[in-house]
């Protein structure tokens, strides 16, 4: 099986999130519509109107009650995610821009990001990724939801900071503040940056540092105040394609020559969001980042943003010229990475994948299993497979595919067995039969 590391957690991942995100959606968001010969009708939300005061005008613009709303199906939402996504087409844009788009790639498991750049781009290779990464123009860094993540170097230096109150509240809930009842952590600090100075280390040898001064500490404690308080990349070859190993931390300072800052404000964290996962409500963009409270930020944008609603009610927000595809528009099949952010980045998740077939994907220790997308929903699941010169694409349906779907999965397939297994002399694909 080829190796796909798993990047450094900061934190214990647990699904405490996922859990709390509701079910929502219609029982088949995916299932294909009759054919019909116009558009989607686009409903209207209609509430008669009456003379209100500013401040119950702000208070039912806040409960969705103020105004004409339209109505986006979850189809609509699905299409719109998957051409921001780049899941329609392919995109001919460069790396460091793809990258830039999507506000980073989820990267705990080393191969994943290639991966996901594959399934976006043209002509997409492996070393288009690794040189960036030797180059010092994309890093690997603890980002969103406390999580690691791909990102630009200058989107690092932007959006770390802003980001800081996740990492902070994430430490505060750990168990690790117990551990340092008592101790001066800015002293801590202190010492891990002139530790780090000198070279990279890794976790371990950065708290085994650590605790030769404060022996009476628990050495992975010491470590992780350093690690959270800091802003510190890894760095490579860990997790270019395929390697694995010891993860070693610099700061950025001197990996990328500067200090991060200016933070990115919130304003332009929520802009850049919705345009690569709107139409999103509130509770989505906090699900996606980590932060909490965006009502105040999206109240203030919303002037220049646009609102729908989703079938049940929930406002959504959206950038006004971004895109927003019939939801009739033709899906290509994708093969989509473990942890895809495509995934991860909504609190209602049924626009792309139902809540069925989410207990299937979402597994309780916390790893998110690679997918494969149909008419523009997951539709099952896929792996591969190495023994000596032979690999096996598996391809798990949830349900009973279409002739059609099988050969569109099966000539993918073929395309992710030329990229991910160049090497082997023997590349095949078996499909798990569905009960």
């Amino acid at each position: 099986m080829i190796p796909i590391p798993l990047m450094f957690l900061p934190f214990p991942y647990t699904l405490a999130e996922e859990k709390r995100s509701r079910a929502g959606g219609a029982k088949n968001p995916g299932r294909r519509p009759r054919v019909v010969s116009a558009p989607v009708t686009v409903k209207e939300v209609s509430v008669p109107s009456r003379r209100k005061s500013p401040a119950a005008a702000v208070t039912a613009r806040r409960s969705g009650k103020a105004g004409l709303a339209p109505v986006l199906t979850p189809r609509e939402l699905n299409r719109a995610l998957l051409q921001r996504q780049f899941l329609l087409r392919r995109t001919s844009r460069s790396v460091t821009e793809v990258i830039e788009h999507l506000v980073g790639l989820q990267a705990q498991a080393g191969n994943a990001p290639y991966l996901g750049l594959w399934t976006r781009m043209k002509d997409f290779q492996l070393d288009d990724l690794t040189g960036r990464y030797h180059a010092r123009d994309v890093v690997r860094a603890t980002m969103l939801r406390s999580t690691q993540h791909l990102v630009t170097a200058r989107d690092f230096q932007r959006l770390r900071p802003t980001l800081q109150p996740v990492l902070d509240r994430m430490l505060k809930h750990s168990a690790y503040p117990r551990e340092l009842v008592g101790l001066d952590v800015d002293l801590v600090i202190a010492e891990g940056r002139r530790l780090l100075a000198s070279g990279p280390l890794s976790g371990v040898e950065l708290g085994r540092r650590l605790q030769e001064r404060w022996p009476e500490r628990d050495a992975q404690s010491l470590s992780m105040v350093v690690r959270v308080a800091e802003a510190l990349v890894t760095v490579p070859p860990f997790a270019t394609w395929g390697v694995g190993g010891e993860v070693e931390f610099a700061t950025s300072k001197s990996w990328l020559g500067e200090p991060p800052g200016p933070a990115l404000p919130l304003e332009d964290v929520v802009r850049r969001y919705l345009g690569a996962f709107g139409p999103a409500s509130v509770k989505d963009m906090q699900m996606w980042s980590g932060l909490v409270r965006l009502s105040d930020t999206v109240e203030q944008l919303r002037p220049r943003l646009r609102t729908f609603r989703d079938e049940h009610g929930v406002e959504l927000f959206d950038v006004p010229d971004a895109p927003r595809p019939s939801g009739d528009t033709p899906a290509p099949v994708r093969f989509v990475a473990e942890f895809d952010n495509v995934l991860l980045s909504h609190a209602d998740r049924t626009r792309i994948i139902s809540e069925p077939h989410r207990k299937r994907v979402f597994t309780v220790n916390g790893i998110i299993r690679p997918t494969v997308l149909v008419d523009g929903f997951v539709r099952g699941m896929w792996k591969l497979e190495r023994a000596k010169e032979r690999v096996t694409l598996r391809i798990e349906p949830f349900e009973r595919l279409a002739r059609e779907d099988r050969a569109a999965l099966t000539a993918e397939g073929e395309r992710l067995l030329a990229f991910a297994a160049a090497d082997c002399a023997s590349r095949d694909i078996h499909f798990a039969s569905v009960s």
